[in-house]
């Protein structure tokens, strides 16, 4: 019996020591860079608005590290920018949309995109539109759009 009890000890305090380890290595992780995202946007663009009112903005979210949310899209050209989706050819307004740990959001041509509404202005081919892309955890990204023709259409890989 006391043999076994002996070896119980033993067992359990490695066991014990071992999750213990473990416990700390996890959290030693999520201390690390890999939890923060690390976000870079390109391939923005905006096409040529054909109408004075509306417009939409196009862009890469590549992510090398941990998950993200795009919560709002802000700029002087207008004071409704908001994210929409397109599901089944029908566009859909957006609240937030997920960047993936070590992975990427496109906005592209008949997706996801952002759309101005009430333009102060119409911006023409060669102007650049500023805008703030508003993270949960990054923060705010400035981003310039530089206003391309209405027919733009992007190489793949932005």
């Amino acid at each position: 019996m006391r043999r076994l009890t002996a070896a119980s000890v033993v067992v359990t305090s490695a066991l014990t020591l071992a999750l213990a380890g473990c416990g700390g290595s996890d959290d030693d992780a999520s201390g690390s860079t890999t939890d923060k995202p690390d976000l870079k946007v390109t391939g923005a663009y905006m096409p040529a608005p054909s109408m004075a009112t509306m417009a939409a903005g196009f862009f890469t979210v590549t992510n090398s590290g941990g998950a993200d949310t795009l919560t709002s899209v802000t700029s002087d050209l207008s004071g409704d920018v908001t994210l929409h989706s397109t599901k089944g050819g029908a566009m859909e307004e957006e609240k937030s949309f997920t960047v993936p740990a070590d992975g990427t959001l496109d906005f592209a041509s008949g997706g996801n995109h952002i759309m101005f509404e009430m333009l102060t202005h119409k911006p023409k081919q060669g102007e650049k539109v500023s805008v703030e892309l508003h993270f949960a955890k990054s923060g705010t990204i400035e981003v310039s759009l530089p206003v391309k023709s209405a027919t733009y259409n992007p190489k793949t890989g932005h």
